[in-house]
This record gives structure tokens, sequence and C-alpha cells, in this order.
């Protein structure tokens, strides 16, 4: 009898898995979204999220490189120069007055510098941004590990999700916000980055604080972030589906 912990079982199974649910997911954007192929389609991502779960461990890594990978220059997505009239307030005096509040179902909510945060422990890491639009760019990135502000301010035990709130509304509509659970929100390589290659974190690439999720797809990676919210639902943001795109029809689960 096969070992289900012999690493090459465990590979085919990951392969075996992963190309089933793509099938699934390739095949919905061409048929019709009725009842019955929404439900296919959930079942497909549900799939999908499980077997990473699955596959992959609490503390798995995505892959990181070498200095010499680094993008000469790393390419923005989404929203390049926000105008609300507040941000750019923020933005004429170099952020000095800016702060990032973080609220919700803590037991200690907080606000903080930018100042006070570059005074925390960072961690730098070079990591590939996958953009869902087909594009791919490897940059570093310094930051404060988002579960390291999360223990500071406490964690309710009825929070399920992190919400960040943005300050871009992109292309003139809602204002942007997307969410993770809590296992990708204590993940080690989540950060909410201040730095980019070196530098400070340019206005492009969403000065002066982001979001790295680097299990995730890249719209899942907010930039412009002002505030971190705990929530048990997402029936109070947006359209309820917890995310700026997918309110308007892209899937909550977007792991790589």
């Amino acid at each position: 009898m096969s070992n289900p912990t012999d690493p090459r079982r465990r590979r085919f199974l990951t392969r075996s898995l992963l190309a089933t649910s793509a099938v699934l997911l390739a095949g919905c954007d061409r048929l019709s979204r009725s009842d019955a192929m929404n439900r296919l389609f959930d079942a497909s991502k549900a799939l999908t999220q499980r077997t990473q779960r699955l596959l992959a461990s609490r503390e798995s890594l995505a892959r990181e490189y070498a200095p010499e990978d680094i993008a000469p220059s790393f390419r923005a997505n989404g929203t390049t120069n926000p105008q609300d009239e507040a941000y750019r307030r923020l933005a004429a005096n170099g952020f000095r007055d800016w702060r990032l509040t973080i609220d919700g179902l803590v037991e200690r909510p907080q606000t903080f510098s930018l100042d006070e945060l570059k005074a925390m422990p960072s961690r730098t890491q070079i990591t590939r941004h996958d953009c869902v639009e087909g594009w791919s760019c490897i940059g570093q990135w310094t930051g404060v590990v988002l579960g390291d502000l999360l223990a500071q301010v406490g964690v309710r035990d009825e929070a399920r999700f992190v919400v960040f709130h943005c300050a871009d509304r992109y292309r003139g509509t809602d204002s942007y916000y997307e969410s993770l659970d809590m296992l990708e929100a204590y993940h080690p390589q989540t950060l909410l980055a201040y730095r980019l290659n070196g530098g400070d974190l340019p206005i492009a690439n969403g000065a002066p604080l982001r979001l790295r999720a680097e299990r995730q797809l890249g719209y899942k990676m907010a930039k412009y972030v002002m505030r971190v919210e705990l929530v048990e639902s997402f029936a109070h943001l947006g359209r309820g589906r917890g995310g700026f795109w997918e309110d308007r029809g892209y899937q909550w689960w977007a792991g790589i």
C-alpha cells in the first residue's frame, strides 16, 4: 500500500486536485451564470481553497527571490494617484500627519503614525506580484508584520476577517477595500509595507502603506491603507462580498 505521506504521492495529489479545480474555474466564464453554474463555480472555488489549506501548512511561505531578480521598475496596478482631498493633503505633507487606525473587534483600538510603524521590528522579502490580468513583477518589500500589529491590539475571539479600508476610489467609484481571513492575516509574509526596492513606497504603488499578502493574487493587496478593521462578517461592507472587486464579481478566495 502506498504511503499517503510520501512526497511523490503528495505532489501527485496536489497537481491532480489543482488541475481539477482549474478546469472547473476556466470553464465558468464561457457559460451563462445560471444558478446551477454559480453553484458549480462556488464549489470549484471551495475546492481550490481547501486544496491549498490541505496541502500547505499555516507557515508555508511563498517563494522568495534573489536581489538580482528584482525588476528595474515595479509595475503599478489599479489606482496610481488617488484624488481624495484628504489623501492629497496628507501626501503634500509627506504623510507626517497620516495615521493608521486599527479597530473593530479588538481589545485595544489604536492609531499609529508612519514613524511609529517604521520603528517597529520589520521584515524584508523579495517576492513576485501576480496580477489577475496576466502579468507578474518581482520586488523587494519592507514593512511591519501584520500579525505583530494584531498582537498589540488584541484580537477578540469572534473576529473572523481583517478588512483594509483604503484612500482611493478606483475610477471615481466606491472606496477600495479588501479583506483576509485570520489565517492569511497571521501568515509571516503578510506585511503592511512602507518600502519598495529599498526606498519609500511611491504613491503609484500605494504610499504610505499597502498590504502584501504573498499567497494571494494582486487584487487582494490593498494600496493606500488608512484603516484596518476586525469583523465577524462582511454584511455591513460594500455589497457584502468582502472586497471592491469581489463586489463586482471576482472571487473572494484568490490564493495561488
